[in-house]
């Protein structure tokens, strides 16, 4: 187990999850709490206490919700290590108060409950005064304690049953704080005795009406509240027996039997098997046999993939794109069904070998869990641009009314199924609801893959670290999210990261296969990764080969897939997605690459105008410069030239542009036929 554990070390200081070359506070927190269970002092432990104070995922990028229980990982890390983390006493001490969560995301705004009461047991390790947390935090926790006496995100007022994790912080919480016990613990022992399934591992509560896997962390958690409340599980000897079926060969566990092992399953597990105490006689642990490793077919190719990309703005311009970007399928985000078929048509003429598919975010659709919250950002979806997959469930701009996650299979999954659609898991920071839907997709479909990648955040397992629980089994994809007007404006994310696939051609048949069948890598290369290369993927195999292949498909460091400079557009009175276009006659559009913002917009030039010919005569194009709606900065930045009346044929525009960095020059060349 320990050259297990060793093997997650990077040279950062801390250690990874196993496909990663960068290292997390989580699986470093894990690994430092294996370390403890073992009662083994880990390597260079001073490094790993300078890595936990300096590597709160925030550091990352700032989170738009403090995730609390981070904090919570610093502070009992550092405590396993021996360390004091004094330095930590200013920044817990201004925390007094649970954290709302954000309306746009959770309806009610609920706190997530882990999250708060990290806080709690982080005071509590730091030995803070918790008066001060008694006010807010004593009505908080009490309001969600169920009759049965266990736990859940929401108040119990609102109805929903607890969950086994949430119980273990209220309890704990409970404890710290000094609360009265529940009025009958006996209820909440029956309570976590009826989470143990017949396999003898423990699910998050009695007969769950989806997702009720048996899991490690579920486990864990009951049995740790059930040694809170002075009791033990049931069928020990079963759960022990469970537990050792998580053991795999390579020296860890996974969270359930036959997955990956993980740092986090595996100090869940030692927790566990610390809870259960000592085995009598004590039991070996078997360890499952390493899987036998399969062959790629040799047939398979590498081709690439966009989720979420552009549906709006320019259609010459998005396959301008995907030609220069070597992008094989683009999703494209709440298009219409004209701006897709524009921009098919468009490639075609072109000859560029890029597919236009759907890709929407169904925005206004919340989905309601008993227990844990009203949430938004469900309905991602992705489907061939032709086929009949049913309407949303809501509608931007509207309070459209929750639905149960049954119902939503019923009237949003099925018909988009039906349609050779898919559903895509794009973000949530309640790590109960989570496991709750992902796993019920696991077993039964559902989210089809999993969102890393992101405009607005550099990797969501960096701020969802618990995502890497489901590596083997959903597959993980870079997710545009594409956010303002023009494709063009978007360029620095359509640029940075996307999706590979292993499929025979780039069909849509042949995606759904690289799905079903984890052949799919997300990647990221850009200034957000501070220039390195980050690459999620379910499979090891699959990572090899598509690192083995990284010059056939890279877009720094002069690989084949570059981005355009200028885009050189002729408009015409019909052409109804472009911007610029005449009310007779022609004009052709003059766009050099810009630096934009997440949000859609030019930011800072990357490259300037030096001439623009037509026919090889000089052309004098007039700048058109639009202020953006809010605050300071443009919304839009080209050289229009207007040709009313041009003589019919073929003609040839030429745009010069110059590269602000290098002072490189590169041509922009368009042949186009005046009526």
């Amino acid at each position: 187990m320990l050259r297990y554990l060793a093997a997650h070390a990077r040279p950062d200081g801390g250690y990874a999850f196993s496909d990663q070359a960068r290292s997390h506070l989580t699986p470093t927190y894990a690994t430092i709490g294996c370390h403890h269970l073992l009662g083994v002092t880990p390597p260079a432990p001073a490094a790993l206490a300078h890595f936990v104070r300096t590597h709160h995922p925030r550091e990352l990028k700032k989170l738009e919700q403090e995730r609390r229980s981070f904090e919570f990982q610093q502070v009992q890390a550092l405590v396993w290590l021996g360390d004091a983390a004094v330095d930590f006493h200013a920044r817990i001490a201004t925390f007094t108060a649970p954290l709302p969560y954000l309306k746009q995301y959770e309806q009610h705004g609920y706190p997530v409950f882990q999250s708060e009461l990290g806080l709690v047991q982080a005071s509590a390790l730091l030995g803070l005064p918790l008066a001060p947390l008694r006010p807010a935090f004593t009505d908080y926790v009490t309001a969600r304690r169920r009759a049965n006496g266990s736990y859940n995100n929401t108040p119990a007022a609102d109805g929903g049953d607890g969950h086994v994790m949430n119980t273990l912080w209220g309890l704990q919480a409970a404890r710290t704080l000094g609360l009265p016990p529940p009025g009958n613990p006996a209820a909440t022992v029956a309570w976590l005795h009826a989470c143990q399934l017949p396999d003898g591992g423990f699910t998050y509560q009695p007969a769950p009406a989806f997702g009720g896997v048996t899991d490690v962390a579920y486990t864990r958690a009951v049995l740790r509240a059930l040694q809170l409340l002075g009791a033990a599980p049931a069928d020990p000897a079963a759960t022990r027996a469970w537990l050792h079926r998580l053991a795999n060969a390579d020296g860890g566990f996974a969270d359930r039997p036959g997955w990956l092992s993980n740092p986090l399953a595996t100090y869940h597990a030692l927790d566990a098997l610390a809870a259960l105490g000592p085995a009598e006689p004590r039991a070996d642990i078997t360890r499952r046999a390493a899987p036998t490793r399969t062959a790629l077919p040799e047939n398979l190719k590498l081709f690439s993939l966009q989720l979420e990309a552009h549906g709006t703005g320019s259609p010459a311009e998005a396959v301008a794109l995907a030609g220069a970007l070597r992008i094989d399928l683009w999703g494209a985000k709440n298009a219409t069904p004209a701006r897709l078929a524009r921009a098919a048509a468009l490639a075609a003429e072109a000859r560029v070998p890029v597919k236009f598919f759907r890709a929407d975010e169904e925005y206004g659709t919340w989905i309601d869990v008993p227990g844990l919250g009203t949430y938004s950002h469900m309905s991602d979806v992705m489907a061939p641009a032709d086929t009949a997959i049913g309407p949303p469930l809501g509608a931007r701009g509207e309070t459209s009314p929750p639905v149960t996650w049954p119902d939503f299979r019923t009237r949003r999954l099925e018909p988009l199924r039906r349609g050779q659609g898919r559903l895509v898991w794009q973000f949530g920071e309640n790590e109960e609801l989570v496991r709750a839907l992902l796993d019920d997709s696991v077993e039964r479909g559902g989210f089809a893959a999993i969102s890393t990648f992101h405009f607005g955040n550099p990797d969501f397992t960096n701020s969802e670290p618990f995502l890497h629980r489901w590596r083997g089994q959903l597959p993980f994809v870079g997710l545009q999210d594409a956010h303002g007007a023009e494709s063009w404006w978007f360029a620095d994310q359509t640029t940075g990261y996307r999706t590979l696939f292993l499929a025979t051609a780039p069909t849509w048949a042949g995606w759904l296969e690289a799905l079903a069948k984890n052949r799919v890598v997300a990647a990221r290369h850009d200034e957000v990764s501070r220039g390195e290369t980050w690459l999620h993927s379910g499979s090891d195999e699959v990572l090899a080969f598509v690192r083995a292949r990284e010059a056939t498909w890279r877009w720094w460091n002069d690989g084949p897939a570059s981005r355009p400079l200028v885009s050189l557009v002729a408009l015409r009175p019909d052409d109804e997605f472009e911007v610029g276009r005449p009310a007779h006659g022609l004009a052709l559009r003059v766009r050099c690459a810009w630096k934009n913002t997440p949000q859609g917009l030019p930011q800072s030039p990357l490259a300037e105008l030096v001439r623009l010919t037509l026919d090889d005569a000089p052309a004098t194009a007039v700048l058109v410069e639009r202020p953006r709606a809010k605050g300071p900065g443009l919304s839009d930045h080209y050289h229009l030239l207007a040709l009313p009346t041009l003589a019919p044929g073929e003609h040839r525009a030429t745009a010069i542009v110059r590269e602000l960095a290098t002072g490189r020059e590169t041509t922009g060349t368009l042949r186009f036929n005046a009526p």
